[in-house]
């Protein structure tokens, strides 16, 4: 019968082990050199994304419309009801233009999903229905990304709970 202190050593000798060869210590070096260039190149070339959305038009949807008057044509961008209220349709209305616009809504300081933006064709322009889910704070920022053809708008708003 074989105790508990003859099986171990049995296991010991069975186990695969190997010497730490110079082979395989310049296999390990050159490995961990290929990793440390890896890591130090994508840390220096690395670029944010988020660069694209401060070319875009911004402004912030309140009382009054959201102009932008860079472009050739004047484009008016509102938001009703106001103030805005959490689980509540809000209503974002784009004038002066042909183009049908897609656009998603946002949280500005906590993200809590991507909403999208139903647009639909008015005498004026597009008239665009969402609703934006309560928050646990008393009020929140929320942004929404319009985008028409080539143009990019983002237009920030407040919605209370």
């Amino acid at each position: 019968m074989k105790t508990l202190t003859s099986v171990t050593r049995e296991a010991r000798k069975n186990m695969a082990a190997e010497k730490l060869t110079k082979g395989r210590f310049l296999q390990i070096i050159f490995l961990m050199a290929v990793l440390i260039t890896a890591f130090v190149w994508r840390t220096v070339t690395y670029e944010d994304t988020t660069t694209t959305a401060s070319s875009a038009f911004s402004c912030v949807l309140g009382s009054q419309n959201c102009t932008d008057k860079e472009s050739k044509k004047v484009k008016n961008i509102s938001l009703t009801p106001l103030p805005a209220i959490a689980n509540q349709p809000l209503v974002v209305q784009i004038d002066n233009t042909n183009v049908k616009p897609t656009a998603v809504v946002e949280g500005v300081s906590m993200f809590m999903g991507t909403i999208p933006v139903t647009f639909e064709q008015t005498a004026t322009g597009w008239k665009g229905t969402f609703s934006v889910p309560e928050c646990t704070h008393s009020e929140m920022e929320w942004a929404v990304k319009i985008t028409q053809g080539e143009e990019e708008i983002l237009a920030t708003f407040t919605v209370k709970k």
